[in-house]
C-alpha cells in the first residue's frame, strides 16, 4: 500500500494594528500649545480686570510687558500648528497685552503752554545715595523741585553740603534714619500742608509750592510701603488716600509709588484724573528699579503724576551712584 502524504501546512500573513503615533504627537503638541496659552490668557484678563489679589499677584503684575512680549510666541505655536480655538484665544491675549503696554512706548511731548515746572525725583536708599549726583542732576537741568524718598538727617547734610542748600533753599522734611524719611526741596517757597495725607505709608510731606506767575500749586512727595506680605493691605490703602485732582489746585504726585502702570490700585488713581507723564511722552517703559545691581532695572516703579490739565514736554530717567532706583526728571507745564 503506497504512502500518501499530504502537506497541511498553513500559511498567512499575522498583521498587527499599527500604533497611531501621529494622532498621540498631535494630541501632545496641543496639550503643550494649550499649556503655553492658558497662562498668559489668565494673566491678561487679570491685568485688563483688576483682579490680582494678595502680594504674590501683585508682584508678578510687575512683570506684564515681559508677559506682553512672550504672548507671541503660544500665538505663533497654535498658528503653526493650525488649532483655530488656541489660535483664537492666543491672539485676543496678544491683542490685549497690546493694548495695555504698548501706549507707554507711544506718546509724544504735548504742545501746551503754561508756567514751567521742572521735576526730579529719587529714592535715595536709607540715605546711602551720591548727594553729589543728585545735586549735579537738579544744577544741569535746573530743577524747580526736587522729591526724595528714604531721606535720612545724614542725607540732608549730605546734600546741603553738596550745594542744594544754595540752590534749593526752601523745604519741607521728614527725613529719619530708616525707608520712611521723606523730603521736599524746591527753589520757590514752600507750605506745609499738614494733614494731605493719612499715614498709611512711609512719610508722604506735601506743600503748596508758589510758583511764579499764578497760583500756588500742590506737590506731594510719594513713597508707599510696597505690596509684600500683610503690607499690600496697606499698599492698596494709601492709592485710596491720594488726594484726587481739585479745580481750584493744580496736583503733582511724584515719587517711588512702588507700583507699575499694570496695577489695578494705580489705574484706580489714574482713572480719577490723573495721567503719568512718562506715559504720556512715550517713556512709560523705561525701567527705573533695580539700579546698580548686576542685574538692569527691569521695572518701571517711580513716577511723575499730574492731573490732565498739565502738559507734559520731556521726560528722561537718569542712574545716581549707590541706590536701587533711578531718578526721573520730567519737564512739566502748568497752567
Amino acid at each position: 500500500m503506497a504512502d500518501v502524504s499530504a502537506d497541511h501546512s498553513v500559511g498567512g500573513t499575522i498583521v498587527t494594528p499599527a500604533r497611531k503615533r501621529g494622532a498621540i504627537g498631535r494630541t501632545i503638541a496641543g496639550t503643550l500649545t494649550w499649556l503655553a496659552v492658558t497662562p498668559l490668557a489668565a494673566w491678561a484678563i487679570a491685568r485688563l480686570t483688576g483682579l490680582e489679589r494678595g502680594s504674590l499677584a501683585s508682584q508678578l503684575m510687575t512683570a506684564t510687558p515681559y508677559a506682553a512680549a512672550s504672548s507671541v510666541v503660544p500665538l505663533l505655536m497654535a498658528a503653526a500648528g493650525r488649532r483655530r480655538a488656541a489660535t483664537a484665544v492666543a491672539l485676543l491675549t496678544t491683542t490685549a497685552f497690546g493694548f495695555a503696554v504698548l501706549p507707554r512706548a507711544l506718546g509724544s511731548a504735548e504742545a501746551t503752554t503754561g508756567r514751567p515746572l521742572r521735576v526730579l525725583t529719587v529714592n535715595m536708599l536709607f540715605g546711602r545715595a551720591d548727594a553729589q549726583a543728585i545735586v549735579d542732576l537738579a544744577q544741569r537741568y535746573d530743577a524747580d523741585v526736587l522729591s526724595t524718598q528714604e531721606l535720612t538727617p545724614g542725607a540732608v547734610a549730605d546734600l546741603d553740603a553738596a550745594g542744594l542748600k544754595t540752590l534749593m533753599p526752601h523745604r519741607v522734611l521728614q527725613d529719619e534714619w530708616s525707608a520712611s524719611g521723606s523730603g521736599l526741596f524746591s527753589r520757590h517757597p514752600l507750605t506745609p500742608l499738614e494733614h494731605e495725607m493719612p499715614q498709611v505709608g512711609h512719610h508722604m510731606p506735601a506743600a503748596l509750592i508758589a510758583l511764579p506767575g499764578g497760583r500756588p500749586i500742590e506737590f506731594l512727595d510719594v513713597h508707599t510701603f510696597p505690596p509684600l506680605g500683610p503690607q499690600v493691605a496697606n499698599w492698596n490703602a494709601a492709592f485710596d488716600a491720594f488726594p484726587p485732582p481739585s479745580k481750584e489746585t493744580v496736583r503733582v504726585l511724584a515719587g517711588d509709588f512702588n507700583a507699575t502702570l499694570d496695577h489695578a490700585p494705580m489705574r484706580r488713581l489714574l482713572a480719577r484724573g490723573y495721567k503719568d507723564a512718562a506715559d504720556t511722552v512715550g517713556a512709560g517703559l523705561v525701567p527705573t528699579w533695580p539700579a546698580n545691581k548686576r542685574v538692569p532695572p527691569i521695572i518701571t516703579i517711580d513716577h511723575v503724576l499730574v492731573d490732565e490739565r498739565v502738559g507734559v514736554k520731556e521726560v528722561s530717567v537718569h542712574t545716581v551712584p549707590h541706590t536701587d532706583h533711578r531718578a526721573v526728571f520730567a519737564v512739566l507745564s502748568v497752567p
